[in-house]
């Protein structure tokens, strides 16, 4: 792996462990650090592979989640009483309904998505105006709930309806720079869903969805009939090991975090970023 190749995949993996939790869109991040590496130095960053490795560090990213709430989501755990497992298929469930509307506008949307709204030279406005658009929206949105009594403190305590309203809310993520997880806390946040359980069920829908784009994605790359040069294949190691021990600690902080804090500082970061995009864009 070259020098370029190996400082790539520690930043791209860095970028996706932080900005797949926190609200402000790991996509939208990854495409300007893909603009930020001259493309001469990393040859290896064709479209195609480009898009296998969002994914790819993405799962990385998820199966982090996984380990940390493995007890917590596994209903056939020795720990739980009848009712805790009862409970706990029962939030499974609703996981499945929140991740129905993305996946399949998805699934139909994705090759359409990618040669507009994800092409190069469309991009990065798109992704400003989403970064600042869902800014304003954390902002007003904390501002409405402020003193609010959340009716739904924990994601257990999600109701089928309240999830699909979440779900509805994560087909906005389909667009570059809106965020997963800022689109699906924002959701859950207008709902009544207090900050923490906006968080973990966030956590939580990303497992399916981040299996199924990585399944996807996958099956169109080996379709193509390219195959993984050697050094893909070792940016594709590194960039997911680091994607995944940086995403154990970005979870773990956002959690803390929002037992004290709003979500106004990612608000206000995300319009930041999106002038910044645009400055940079017509320096």
């Amino acid at each position: 792996m070259t020098l370029f190749g190996f400082i790539y995949a520690l930043c791209a993996g860095t970028v996706q462990g932080v900005t797949e939790w926190l609200p402000v869109s790991s996509t939208g991040h990854l495409i300007l650090l893909g603009s930020l590496f001259p493309r001469d130095k990393i040859p290896f960053l064709t479209p195609s592979f480009e898009a296998l490795s969002d994914v790819t560090i993405q799962l990385a990213s998820v199966v982090a989640v996984m380990i940390l709430y493995f007890d917590r989501l596994n209903p056939l755990s020795g720990k739980k009483s009848a009712d805790e497992k009862r409970e706990c298929r029962s939030l499974l469930a609703k996981i499945a309904v929140a991740t129905v509307p993305a996946a399949a506008l998805g699934f139909f949307l994705d090759d359409f998505l990618t040669k507009t709204v994800f092409s190069p030279d469309v991009a990065p406005y798109v992704v400003a105006a989403s970064l600042a658009v869902y800014g304003a929206l954390f902002i007003a949105v904390e501002r409405k709930n402020r003193g609010r009594e959340y009716r739904i403190t924990e994601p257990e305590a999600i109701d089928f309806k309240t999830a699909l309203g979440v779900g509805a809310f994560q087909v906005l993520s389909l667009i570059p720079g809106t965020s997963r997880s800022g689109s699906t806390i924002l959701g859950a946040s207008a709902l009544g869903v207090s900050r923490r359980a906006s968080s973990e069920f966030s956590f939580f829908m990303a497992i399916p969805v981040m299996f199924g784009a990585t399944a996807l994605r996958a099956a169109k790359f080996a379709a193509s009939g390219v195959s993984l040069t050697t050094e893909q294949t070792a940016v594709l190691a590194v960039s997911s090991v680091t994607a995944f021990l940086v995403s154990t600690a970005t979870v773990k902080f956002l959690i803390s975090f929002v037992r004290n804090h709003t979500f106004i500082p990612f608000g206000v970061y995300r319009i930041a970023l999106a002038a910044a995009v645009l400055i940079s864009r017509f320096a």
